[in-house]
């Protein structure tokens, strides 16, 4: 009778023991791998724009140009076609740009040069007169600035200057209006020797 609770025993031992080495393993799935982010090719086609249609050289003040209103700096507005028949000088400036302070006195003794003859002395700024007109006006309170001055909107300065809007830039225009010279930036000593032989060429060009 003593056997019977031993043999039991040992059955119950045996089949706690079977148990976890017969069952399934429970394994977590393996996680994909990751995904590698999509790379742009190694050579992409360029992006194709129009570019802005470049200008041609200006060699005569057009119709549509001499016409054009420009608003005045502390004075009547004015046309280019109001100084038909005489020399044209035209300076584009900004009071920002430190060659055009520069230059400047070099272009008043040039200016004074050719008091009473045939030749008209325009300065203009290629700065917007909404925001900048403080800035202007302190700049010409600073500088001794002869020329008749004022404001050259975008299509204006955009045509003078042959749309590269470099600054300063001097154009010299004859009687008949055809532009004798043009140059852009400043060079010491020879500025306004330049500004003196293209005024002197346009006087006496037939």
């Amino acid at each position: 009778m003593r056997r019977i609770p031993l043999l039991f025993l040992l059955a119950a031992l045996t089949a706690i023991n079977v148990i976890p080495q017969s069952g399934r393993r429970i394994t977590q799935p393996a996680s994909p791998p990751p995904t590698a982010p999509i790379q742009p090719p190694l050579n992409p086609q360029p992006e194709v724009r129009s570019a802005p249609r470049p200008l041609t050289a200006l060699m005569t003040l057009p119709e549509s140009l001499r016409e054009r209103p420009i608003k005045a700096i502390g004075a009547d507005n004015f046309r280019l076609a109001d100084f038909e028949g005489k020399v044209l000088v035209i300076n584009l400036w900004a009071s920002w740009c430190g060659p055009c302070r520069r230059e400047i006195p070099e272009y008043e003794r040039v200016r004074k040069e050719f008091a009473g003859k045939d030749v008209v002395f325009i300065g203009l700024t290629t700065e917007d007169p909404r925001y900048e007109g403080e800035r202007v006006q302190r700049f010409l309170r600073d500088v001794s600035f002869g020329f008749r001055l004022g404001w050259a909107d975008n299509e204006m300065a955009r045509t003078l200057t042959n749309g590269r809007r470099s600054i300063p830039q001097t154009l010299v225009v004859n009687p008949e209006g055809r532009i004798i010279s043009h140059w852009d930036g400043y060079a010491v000593g020879w500025s306004g020797k330049r500004l003196t032989q293209a005024i002197e060429q346009a006087l006496t060009r037939e």
